[in-house]
């Protein structure tokens, strides 16, 4: 099967003024994204993650690489239908209303549901947004042009989600409400390339994460291996006092320890005898700390 996704020694140089030299955005990038796969792309700020999906929707040229969608080279407009893309800040047309957004989208991608309408509509049902269907966009506040987006980049029935920082804006009860349509987008068999700060959702989502760091692409893994990595977990407890060697006190009367993992069911049996209420048991290492070791150590 064609991958969704293929990218070869992709480089980006940014060229600078007379004073400054060139600026290495992309350094040789490769990796696949196979069909019905959700992969998430994560880095600080200035990695190389924009640029790499400018590059993959058509938006700018690299300056040396590959890059194709589902065997076609990513120049190629054609390679584009059937993609959904939502930017990292959207710049809709503040004059029109959700709905005529969500309809232009249909007649751009060739789109013909049996109802326009009311295949729109239902979208902006899901998103929270049939309220404000036929109110124009301009004054929206930054959640709802967001959820305007995504809406328009699911209407379009798309074979390929690429989403950059798609839960910037949107509160806990919006952040939990995308999470669960592209779960249940990645169920019926759709691909995902997403880039996001709220690592949590990217384990949640992601069968596997590549992290790039200044333009190199430092690790690509399945959340599972990562975790695999690790031989100690952290329990947190609540309890009076400390019950165990080196558990360190946190505000409220809770205590968190790192044990190895063939000592946590002796540690929890202790937590019980001595009367510790258990909060949670997580890995030591997560994506988050596998994102911090690649920044703090470069």
């Amino acid at each position: 099967m064609t991958a969704a996704i293929s990218i070869t020694d992709l480089r980006k140089t940014y060229p600078r003024s007379w004073a400054s030299p060139p600026f290495d955005a992309l350094k040789g990038i490769s990796l696949a994204v196979e069909q019905g796969e959700v992969f998430g792309f994560i880095g600080p700020n200035g990695a190389g993650k924009s640029t790499a999906i400018k590059i993959l929707t058509g938006v700018m040229l690299p300056s040396s690489g590959t890059a194709t969608l589902f065997g076609m080279d990513v120049t190629e407009p054609q390679a584009r239908r059937g993609l959904g893309y939502v930017p990292e800040n959207p710049s809709l047309p503040d004059y029109l209303t959700p709905l005529e957004i969500l309809s232009m989208g249909l007649q751009l991608h060739r789109r013909t549901p049996t109802n326009p309408r009311q295949h729109c509509l239902t979208w902006l049902e899901r998103f929270g947004l049939a309220e404000v269907a036929n109110k124009v966009v301009r004054g929206f506040s930054k959640g709802m042009a967001q959820r305007t987006a995504l809406a328009h980049a699911m209407a379009v029935e798309p074979r390929l989600l690429i989403l950059d920082e798609p839960l910037s804006g949107l509160d806990p009860i919006g952040r939990r409400d995308v999470v669960d349509i592209l779960s249940e987008y990645r169920q019926q068999g759709g691909t995902i390339f997403l880039t996001s700060h709220v690592l949590h959702d990217v384990e949640r989502l992601a069968d596997r994460f590549g992290l790039i760091h200044k333009g190199v692409l430092r690790a690509v893994k399945a959340p599972g291996e990562l975790v695999g990595e690790g031989d100690k977990v952290l329990v947190r407890s609540q309890g009076e006092v400390a019950v165990l060697p080196g558990m360190m006190p946190e505000p409220a009367g809770r205590w968190v320890a790192e044990v190895t993992r063939t000592d946590l069911w002796a540690t929890l049996r202790v937590l019980e005898e001595r009367g510790h209420a258990l909060i949670e048991i997580k890995p030591t290492l997560s994506l988050e700390t596998a994102f911090l070791h690649v920044v703090k150590g470069d």
